[in-house]
């Protein structure tokens, strides 16, 4: 026979006795091939900067001083340091790159050039571990392609943005294979999880085109995900 104090303890709140693994949540699988990761660099920094690339995004995008903008997918950095000094000393860039060692490179690089506004960490391939309610822009630039699992990816996003806090795309309109994803592709994966686009884009000089997506309502139950079908 149990003890009274046994008893007790079962039904003080404590910790449970049977510990139970946490609940693994179901995404739809992407219905598109996802083009490999490549390179940290897509083209040389000089070259982008001839075209006014990152100061003809930032504009459209609306980045100002002071802002706090998430870089997804940094690489090298090439937007990373060209956001620190738009945001300037009050701002704040927060660079992830899923890939240890171009994290590393990077971290390096913003330590080389002391910029204090800026951080690097290591994200996910399926989360990018942002902090809840933190940033004015969520930027990804030329790797939207490269994600395997971007329903989970970007319902594990959307907490990270302030209330009017938007995510900004750019991409190829290309296959995703050939490392481009096609605006109606986009658009209906970012509408599965709540989100609704913006704006949209030419911009050549980025070399495809710039979304914009904001989040909307509550956000859904992974369950309740209907994936988008590629035509």
């Amino acid at each position: 026979m149990l003890s009274p104090v046994f008893l007790l303890a079962a039904c003080d709140g404590s910790k449970p006795l049977i510990k139970r693994e946490p609940k693994q949540l179901a995404f739809p699988a992407a219905d598109r091939p996802v083009a490999s990761i490549v390179s940290a660099r897509w083209s040389n920094e000089e070259a982008r900067d001839r075209l006014n690339e990152a100061g003809e995004v930032m504009n459209k995008a609306e980045i100002r001083k002071g802002m706090t903008v998430a870089d997804i997918g940094a690489g090298e950095g090439y937007y990373t340091i060209r956001m620190a000094a738009r945001v300037g000393k009050d701002g704040r860039v927060l660079a992830e790159d899923i890939v240890a060692s171009v994290r590393d490179q990077l971290a390096e690089r913003v330590a080389r050039e002391d910029l204090a506004n800026v951080s690097v960490k290591l994200g996910e391939a399926n989360d990018p571990k942002l902090p809840d309610a933190s940033f004015d822009r969520v930027v990804m630039v030329h790797m939207y392609h490269e994600i395997e699992q971007p329903y989970e990816f970007l319902w594990r996003l959307r907490p990270s943005l302030k209330p009017d806090g938007l995510v900004v795309v750019v991409d190829a309109n290309r296959p995703t294979q050939d490392h481009g994803t096609p605006p109606a592709l986009l658009k209906c994966e970012f509408a599965a999880v709540g989100y609704t686009q913006v704006d949209m884009d030419e911009m050549p000089s980025a070399g495809g085109y710039l979304a914009t997506f904001r989040a909307t309502g509550p956000r859904p139950a992974p369950e309740a995900i209907r994936g988008c079908r590629l035509q």
